[in-house]
């Protein structure tokens, strides 16, 4: 921790730090009781939010492949085994299930990483007065714009492109006029 913000670095590997035991050892407890942790932040921003009754934010930033996207998935999972939620062991799904999608339309592959979010996101997870979750609302903006009309040598344009040029042949698709990605049509 460096006062309210905690510096993670992705060890490129699966480490045993995030089961539900975990979760539980962070459940209750006070920043700074238990060692630098996302729980840590996750317990943090839930209990101000059952303490105070306001919203809370928590900020996830890095660079491409730092871990942002599995940072905030450990969040999510984190609220949803604490607030004991109904829909518990579902949320974090049904949150990330447009995550394929969005990746589809976001990402690109850049020298420094084959799947880069070229994009940000805002998740918004909603609490009904037992603070347990009711819901989610992720939304998205681009950050690239100019990665559709120009690609830095060895790099990609969106992923999205890729896909329905490979997808070209199929009947549904023929109205989109799609040829190779090779080609310049």
């Amino acid at each position: 921790f460096v006062g309210i913000i905690l510096v993670a670095i992705n060890p490129y590997k699966q480490l045993p730090i995030y089961g539900d035991a975990i979760i539980h050892a962070y459940s209750g407890q006070n920043m700074g009781d238990m060692d630098p942790h996302i729980f840590a932040v996750a317990e943090e921003a839930y209990k101000q939010m059952a303490r105070n009754n306001k919203n809370q934010s928590i900020i996830v930033s890095g660079e491409s492949g730092a871990g942002k996207t599995v940072s905030a998935r450990y969040t999510m999972r984190y609220f949803a085994t604490v607030s004991k939620s109904s829909s518990n062991a579902h949320v974090e799904d049904k949150v990330l299930a447009s995550n394929p999608i969005t990746e589809a339309v976001g990402n690109a592959k850049t020298t420094r990483n084959d799947n880069s979010s070229r994009f940000g996101k805002y998740t918004e997870i909603s609490f009904d007065q037992s603070y347990q979750i009711i819901g989610a609302n992720m939304r998205t903006y681009l950050l690239e714009k100019s990665r559709v009309v120009f690609q830095v040598e060895n790099e990609r344009n969106y992923h999205i492109f890729y896909q329905l040029c490979a997808s070209a042949t199929q009947p549904e698709y023929k109205h989109l006029k799609l040829g190779k990605s090779q080609e310049n049509n």
